[in-house]
């Protein structure tokens, strides 16, 4: 094992915990950010670039049937083939926070839909469950096994919000175990069944899963209803016959005592657990491998690496699996330096060689610290952009060029703000006012100035106003503006009075008669 640490531009503040890395051919991309997309990379993917120890994140595209994929943090993924001899693989998203620390229910698809040399295009799709569909969760885990040449996905896990019944002010954002339920899910016809087994009596969250063919194993995890991580170690073996599929539960010895560890791959039947908690503020320094020998599984501790002193020391790590034997750490900076980084990060390699692509395991671990953002909402930023077309970045520029500066502070902007002297929307205690605004407060963007947002319902805007305000390019002022805004509006055009054409003096055949004196007056007036 080889620990390298790897210096990061200047968008690190991208990376904090809960965050996700893919490997799609060898290539690393990472998922989940701090904050919404920005105009810097609308679909908020980056490619994970690191070459000679140094870390660039590269915007990639995603095609234009792709829907919107928010930034989730700790969602469950997991690598998604037809079939196990398949070399072309997708990945499965389910759960996860969204940047206002709402959950997420939902299951996503990505996949590649193109590449090239210098980039790669992203297709992503919603699958819609109908039937036992699995409550919004986070810190849980998502696997697929193959059975008589069919594959079903297996959610276990995690933590969901207190039933809104139950929600105080003081416990609005309160989390709790999900039950200790098994859900099937399958990809293709979005059918979702959920299975009580017996030998599952906790629910548990920020495990480690290994699937391999029917069957997945479940180690460790953390349990909030006793505050324990129990030395657990499950086998789920699941049949997928022409009928009903059957799902059963065997508890196995030898289990380990850990949560939020991270899990990579070094071979075909080997697995290396990295870091990890074995009490609340207590990091576990050990690894161990997981290793496989005729459907027996066995976990035996390893010669641990070089462990740095700023890791030894630091209270809290966490990371994510690269893929090919090699797991990213990272770790807080020094906070007594104003120009310290948020996160160190280091690379440790656990195996030398590559991994085959084509392996017939897969692995899965909810990589994170123990949630430190239950209690720190990352809110909204000013700017959104849902979709982003292909032919926007196109050319030669390989998106070198990101700037962190280009992201506002969001402690300051958001949805949950005081927008005016008069804002009376709670968070806590808030209810939609309007049909348009789902589960946030509906918001309007005041012109004035650099701009800013207001609540429509604190502007006394009413819904058919806001709709209107919200389509094409009008502009709004609120009401601490609007005054000044109209003293600066540019003056209505004034259509000049149409004068008659002036008639000739005397017309043949006009029947007009005109005097003497006004035959006179007309003369001297067009001379």
């Amino acid at each position: 094992m080889s620990l390298q640490m790897i210096t990061v531009s200047n968008n690190i503040a991208l990376i904090q915990p809960g965050f996700s890395l893919m490997n799609f051919d060898g290539q690393v991309f990472f998922f989940g950010q701090k904050g919404w997309p920005k105009r810097s990379c609308p679909t908020g993917v980056f490619h994970f670039d690191v070459k000679h120890n140094h870390l660039k994140l590269k915007p990639t595209l995603f095609s234009k049937d792709s829907c919107y994929l928010p930034p989730l943090r700790y969602p469950a993924t997991c690598i998604f083939r037809s079939s196990l001899e398949s070399e072309k693989h997708q990945y499965i998203i389910h759960g996860g926070k969204t940047p206002n620390n709402e959950l997420s229910d939902k299951i996503y698809v990505m996949s590649i839909a193109g590449k090239n040399s210098k980039k790669v295009t992203f297709r992503c799709t919603e699958k819609d469950l109908v039937g036992d569909v699995p409550e919004a969760r986070y810190g849980h885990s998502i696997d697929v096994v193959y059975s008589r040449g069919k594959s079903i996905g297996v959610l276990f896990g995690g933590r969901s919000y207190i039933p809104s019944s139950q929600r105080t002010t003081e416990k609005w954002n309160s989390v709790a175990d999900c039950l200790p339920h098994v859900f099937l899910v399958d990809f293709e016809f979005g059918c979702s069944t959920s299975y009580i087994l017996p030998e599952l009596q906790d629910g548990l969250s920020f495990h480690v899963s290994i699937a391999r063919n029917d069957t997945i194993y479940i180690l460790g995890g953390h349990s909030l209803a006793n505050n324990t991580r129990p030395a657990n170690l499950y086998r789920i073996k699941v049949d997928l016959p022409l009928g009903s599929p059957a799902v059963n539960c065997t508890v196995l010895p030898g289990g380990i005592s850990v949560s939020s560890a991270i899990l990579t791959q070094t071979n075909n039947d080997e697995f290396v657990i990295v870091g990890g908690y074995q009490l609340e503020n207590q990091k576990r320094m050990v690894c161990n491998i997981v290793s496989f020998e005729d459907n027996k599984i066995e976990i035996r501790e390893m010669e641990t690496p070089d462990w740095t002193p700023d890791i030894k020391h630091s209270k809290i790590w966490f990371g994510s699996n690269m893929g090919n034997g090699t797991v990213l750490l990272g770790i807080p900076g020094d906070n007594k330096q104003a120009t310290s980084d948020a996160f160190y990060f280091y690379m440790l390699k656990c195996a030398e060689d590559n991994v085959n692509e084509d392996q017939k395991t897969l692995t899965n671990s909810q990589t994170s610290t123990e949630d430190p953002g239950d209690s720190t909402p990352f809110e909204d930023s000013e700017e959104f952009c849902f979709s982003a077309e292909a032919y926007s970045f196109d050319g030669d520029d390989e998106f070198d060029t990101y700037n962190e500066d280009d992201e506002e502070d969001e402690s300051e902007t958001g949805y949950w703000i005081t927008c005016c002297p008069t804002c009376d929307v709670d968070n806590n205690t808030w209810v939609p006012f309007y049909s348009t605004e789902l589960n946030k407060p509906a918001m309007i963007y005041c012109s004035h100035g650099d701009g800013h947002w207001v609540h429509a319902q604190c502007m006394d805007l009413a819904e058919d106003t806001l709709i209107h305000l919200s389509e094409g390019s009008n502009k709004y002022y609120c009401n601490e503006h609007v005054k000044i805004a109209r003293a600066l509006q540019t003056p209505k055009r004034v259509l000049p009075l149409k004068k008659p054409p002036l008639k000739s003096l005397h017309k043949k055949g006009s029947g007009k008669i005109f005097t003497p004196a006004k035959k006179s007056f007309l003369r001297r007036l067009f001379d």
